[in-house]
């Protein structure tokens, strides 16, 4: 019960950092006059978090008094291309598309990711089964995706809407080749190596399109500071509990994410949540996820 309860706070924790990260690089944006259209010193502006973020851990690492066994060639290889998942292109595809969209709605779009996963599982991982109430529960999830999406006009599925849903499938990529392929590995070294890598990647991305580098003052050193620290901070724990869990179970806490984005949307930047919309997107998301997780023996295919 108290492991239990434990994995469940640490996880909200997670989802918290992440939730309140959504305002923040919105706010950072305008700190470090970021213009919505400017693709590459978007690309820029991400570089920078992860090149400091994964240089801070992988240091941490290689100094720390009791060390942490470094991962094996075979592991270094599948956190690289984690990162590339995990970092370049989700982050690439986050960022540019929260220049265009709320970082509320951007964070209940993300949620389709861990609905195609928890409905398809079992393509994954043997020990997950097949289940027609999970085929149900992606369609009523989907359902509350085109919600976020409906106006009086019709279906409008922005550049930026159509973005995050790609942001939300790497997430499930990445997190699918974390728990297969690097289970023996520190959840400091799997941040730190593929944040460094993704950075990198990113910054060569942007200085190539084009990019200026970015100019720093308080308000801006202050924000960017937080975004690297919660960026830290969450990564690491996200890593840590799901080494001992079930990825389907930790895709359920992950719902929590858009809740605590809605909220952070709401105090740091301002943002209407008080849309119909979006009610009817989270209970359909949630109850998508709700039904996707339900045991269904009679169901099930073995």
């Amino acid at each position: 019960m108290k492991k239990s309860l434990k994995t469940i706070l640490l996880s909200l924790l997670v989802m918290a950092l992440w939730g309140s990260l959504f305002p923040m690089v919105k706010l950072g944006y305008s700190a470090f006059d970021i213009s919505a259209k400017s693709v590459p010193d978007i690309l820029m502006f991400a570089s920078y978090r992860f090149i400091i973020s994964g240089l801070v851990v992988s240091a941490f690492c290689l100094f720390k008094k009791e060390k942490i066994a470094t991962p094996k060639a075979k592991s270094i290889l599948s956190i690289v291309i984690m990162g590339l998942f995990s970092i370049v292109l989700h982050y690439a595809c986050t960022y540019i598309g929260l220049s265009t969209t709320d970082s509320s709605k951007t964070a209940l779009i993300k949620q389709l990711g861990a609905l195609i996963y928890v409905c398809f599982a079992f393509l994954f991982f043997k020990n997950e089964k097949f289940s027609i109430l999970k085929i149900v529960g992606a369609i009523v999830g989907f359902g509350g995706i085109i919600a976020i999406n409906y106006n009086p006009g019709g279906l409008t599925f922005a550049t930026g809407d159509i973005l995050i849903i790609g942001a939300s499938i790497c997430t499930v990529v990445a997190n699918v080749i974390s728990k297969k392929s690097v289970q023996g590995s520190s959840p400091y070294w799997i941040t730190g190596i593929s944040q460094l890598f993704g950075g990198v990647v990113l910054f060569v991305a942007a200085l190539v399109m084009g990019a200026k580098f970015l100019t720093f003052n308080l308000t801006a050193a202050l924000i960017f500071t937080y975004i690297c620290i919660a960026s830290i901070c969450s990564y690491t724990l996200w890593y840590y509990v799901l080494k001992n869990n079930s990825l389907s179970k930790m895709f359920i806490i992950k719902f929590s994410e858009p809740l605590f984005a809605c909220l952070f949307g709401a105090l740091i930047l301002n943002e209407n949540i008080l849309k119909w919309q979006y009610l009817i997107a989270f209970l359909l998301i949630s109850f998508g996820i709700v039904l996707g997780n339900k045991s269904d023996n009679k169901a099930a295919v073995k």
